[in-house]
This record gives C-alpha cells, sequence and structure tokens, in this order.
C-alpha cells in the first residue's frame, strides 16, 4: 500500500455523553495534532463521524478512543482514498447525532434486531420481509439492495410521518418483519429505535451499514445493485470500497453522472439538470464565483480555503 494513501474512517455509537464542550476541545486538540480531517458530532446520545487521515494518524485515533472507552477499533468501517476527501476538521456539538426530530427514537433504551452481514442476504430474499432503505432519495437512486423500497424521504427528518403513513396503510400490523439499512447503520438503527417504540415487533436492522457488507460479502454473492452515495468528495464507492463513476453537482451536492455533465444545463460548480431550474439567478452569481476562486487556487497549487495542498 503506498504511503500517502489516506484512510477514511467512519464511526458512531449511541452512548450517554456528558461535558460535551470539554470533549469537543479534547477532540478538536487531538485530531489537529494528527493533521486529521473530517466532522465529527457530538451529542448526549453519543458520536458520530467521518475522518480522514494518514494510517498511523487513523491508528492513533482508534487508539485515543478506545481509551475513553468511546468506540473500539472494530467500530470503525475503514476505507481508503488517493485524495484528501475534507478539507478541514469541523467538531460541532449538537442535540442529535443523526436527526430524526423524534423524541420516541432512542437508541440507548430500544433498538431493533442487529443483523450481521453474513445473515443479511437470507433474510432479505424472504418474501415476507418489508426491505427498507432509510437513506434519501438521491442515495437511494445510484445503488440499492434487491427488492427494496425507499420512503420517497429527502431528509430523515422526513422518517417519522413516514412511520405514521405505514401505520395507516397496514392497518396498523405491527408484526410486519422489517429489514432497514443505511450507509453505515447509524440511520437504520435510529429508524429502528422508533418503529420499536411505536409497536412494531420484528425490527431488523444491517449492523454497520451497506459499507460493512460490502467490506464482509464478495461481490459475487453480493444482493447490492449500483454504487453506494457517501458524504465527502469521493461522492460514491463501488463494492470494493472504491471510488466509484459518480461526480457530484456543487450547486445542490447531488450525485451526477458523465451523461448529466453532457447537459446544457451543467455548468461546472454551479448548476446541473437536478438543480439548474431551481437555482436563482443570484445564487447562479455567487456559485459561479465561488468556483472561479476554486479553480484560482488550483493554478496556485492551493486549497480553496488558502492553505497549501499537500
Amino acid at each position: 500500500m503506498k504511503n500517502n494513501l489516506f484512510q477514511i474512517a467512519a464511526f458512531y455509537k449511541f452512548t450517554a455523553l456528558s461535558n460535551l464542550e470539554d470533549l469537543q476541545q479534547i477532540f478538536h486538540q487531538f485530531l489537529s495534532d494528527h493533521k486529521i480531517k473530517g466532522t465529527i458530532l457530538l451529542a448526549t446520545e453519543g458520536i458520530n463521524g467521518t475522518v480522514a487521515g494518514s494510517k498511523i494518524a487513523i491508528e492513533e485515533f482508534q487508539k485515543f478512543l478506545d481509551k475513553k472507552n468511546l468506540l473500539s477499533p472494530s467500530d470503525f468501517k475503514v476505507s481508503i482514498s488517493e485524495k484528501a476527501p475534507f478539507p478541514r476538521l469541523k467538531v460541532k456539538i449538537k442535540n442529535e447525532i443523526v436527526s430524526i426530530g423524534n423524541k420516541l427514537a432512542n437508541p440507548q433504551e430500544i433498538v431493533g434486531e442487529y443483523i450481521q452481514p453474513k445473515d443479511w442476504n437470507n433474510l432479505i430474499s424472504q418474501e415476507d420481509v418489508l426491505v427498507l432503505d432509510t437513506r434519501n432519495t438521491y442515495e437511494y437512486s445510484i445503488g440499492t439492495f434487491k427488492n427494496s423500497i425507499q420512503p420517497q424521504t429527502t431528509n430523515f427528518r422526513e422518517f417519522p410521518e413516514w412511520v405514521e403513513q405505514l401505520e395507516s396503510s397496514n392497518n396498523n400490523n405491527k408484526d410486519q418483519k422489517i429489514a432497514m439499512f443505511c450507509t453505515g447503520g447509524i440511520r437504520c438503527e435510529k429508524a429502528s429505535s422508533l418503529l420499536k417504540a411505536k409497536g412494531f415487533h420484528n425490527v431488523h436492522h444491517l449492523k454497520g451499514g451497506i459499507l460493512s457488507y460490502m467490506d464482509q460479502i464478495d461481490e459475487s454473492e453480493s444482493l447490492w445493485e449500483g454504487e453506494c452515495f457517501v458524504f465527502d468528495d469521493r461522492v460514491a464507492l463501488n463494492h470494493k470500497l472504491e471510488v466509484g463513476s459518480f461526480d457530484m453537482c456543487h450547486g445542490c451536492r447531488m450525485p451526477i453522472t458523465e451523461s448529466d455533465k453532457l447537459s446544457q444545463q451543467f455548468q461546472k460548480g454551479i448548476s446541473c439538470p437536478n438543480c439548474y431550474d431551481q437555482k436563482t439567478p443570484e445564487q447562479k452569481r455567487r456559485y459561479a464565483d465561488r468556483q472561479k476562486q476554486i479553480d484560482l487556487a488550483k493554478q496556485r497549487k492551493e486549497n480553496y480555503h488558502g492553505t497549501k495542498s499537500s
């Protein structure tokens, strides 16, 4: 493995945290000292983050979290990138580490049954199972599991409303077998908590999410179809956890194909066919100015924030 590759670590854990401002400072100092960038969210319900750095730095960070009894190395989902996927470090304090906006969802008290990746194919192949993609519509559009459905939610906070619709359309049948999944496991775990709190009895969710499934299940045996969207500059990953075929529109943050780039509505850094008609002239002007600054920074071998790129 090349020494200049970046390791990208995704992790989360629902666990009671206190003294968040102290933790924020401790995390920021440690990560800055080890030149690790990315985003970490802290809340009283736990920790959620994706960060990138050198192999040695990420290993030290895993040890750091293990010593604080926050996460063990097995809680990390690690992938590789040739480019730095994050331009800066952010450690934020939030009300929730993944926002669903419904207090009934409390994974510290109740969750569905964790399904290991090796057992996932058997579960979702059963005819009486509702296979539920708890991600957003644009994530679902580029890849999902065979026979899954997506609740047409564009934001995870819309999920509770969909659950209400499920209750009414299903004649309040709380015995429906449900198998849920998301990118890394955090959204489907919290969604499972809401369903359990509402009385659904047969709720399952994929341990470690799609990323763990791709890492552990051979592609020849996989029921995954397409690529997996990720919230960084890699945009999407294939089954080998390598950078996929999609790019990103920096006007709307939606994944786009090479075909989309041929559209007259595509302007680099400004718009794409998904958002062209939704952007005002003022927004397009601002995005054009931003893209100009990005291009100038690249010419000077700097990143957009004005620091020298490594």
